[in-house]
């Protein structure tokens, strides 16, 4: 049979993503496929199949270190294993790969016993994505000081495209920062929800803790309310929030992106 490059492709993506025999047997859905089956019945396919499944699990691993500090290298590399057979890589990049391992987690029979587990891998996945971001130049405190209050109030603050943040009804942050540091956790362990930030400054991704109203904050900006209507969904949500001192703590982050 004659095969056109895009079916030898899907074919051949196919064989690699599955152990079961690929049958030759012809179906409305699924067109003879004696060549796949004689190729994935050779012994140096399944070298070649176990080497990109290893590629995909270490770049978990590599993706989300905190999860595997958290787990053990066995733990995540046999999570790994199971992601990727499900969910192989969509781009050549692995840089960004498991962009749906912190849902995958919450599924995870053997994560069960872990609730806090797709938290801190949602957190290790915005450390990449602000790692990875492009530069962007930033907004600085200085440049509000001869607005007037009527124009501060209709100013709209974009966050930065390296700035990212999440509220989490677990102490997710405490978790992550404590194993990315290499810290002793805090004993005991207070079990509240915790927000955090993340942003790359200098070429370096940093983080620190943000209140519930901070995150409501950013949420607003980044769906392009004003600065008056973000800071008064803000305090909504945290009536004793110092307003001043979260939007000096979130410029001195450089988390705004100069327009």
């Amino acid at each position: 049979m004659t095969l056109t490059l895009a079916e030898f492709q899907d074919g051949l993506a196919e064989a690699l993503w599955t152990d079961e025999p690929m049958g030759p047997g012809p179906s409305a859905a699924n067109p003879p496929t004696d060549w796949l089956a004689r190729l994935a019945a050779q012994p140096g396919f399944a070298v070649y199949r176990n080497t990109v499944l290893k590629g995909c699990v270490d770049a978990l691993r590599a993706n989300f270190p905190t999860v595997e500090q958290l787990v053990g290298a066995e733990w995540m590399s046999g999570a790994a294993h199971v992601f990727a057979q499900q969910c192989p890589p969509t781009q050549p990049q692995l840089v960004r790969y498991g962009e749906g391992f912190a849902d995958f987690l919450e599924r995870f029979e053997a994560a069960r016993d872990l609730p806090y587990l797709a938290e801190v891998a949602r957190l290790d996945q915005l450390w990449l994505l602000a790692f990875a971001a492009p530069e962007q130049p930033r907004l600085e405190l200085h440049t509000l000081s001869s607005m007037t209050p009527a124009q501060l109030t209709e100013l709209r603050l974009r966050p930065s495209a390296a700035a990212h943040w999440r509220w989490s009804v677990v102490p997710a942050f405490t978790l992550w920062r404590c194993n990315r540091e290499d810290a002793v956790l805090p004993d005991p362990l207070l079990w509240q929800g915790e927000g955090t930030l993340l942003c790359r400054r200098d070429n370096r991704v940093v983080w620190q803790p943000l209140s519930s109203g901070g995150c409501v904050f950013l949420d607003a900006c980044a769906d392009g309310h004003t600065l008056g209507s973000a800071s008064d969904l803000a305090l909504e949500a945290q009536p004793a929030l110092d307003f001043n001192a979260l939007l000096a703590g979130l410029f001195a982050a450089q988390v705004f992106a100069a327009d």
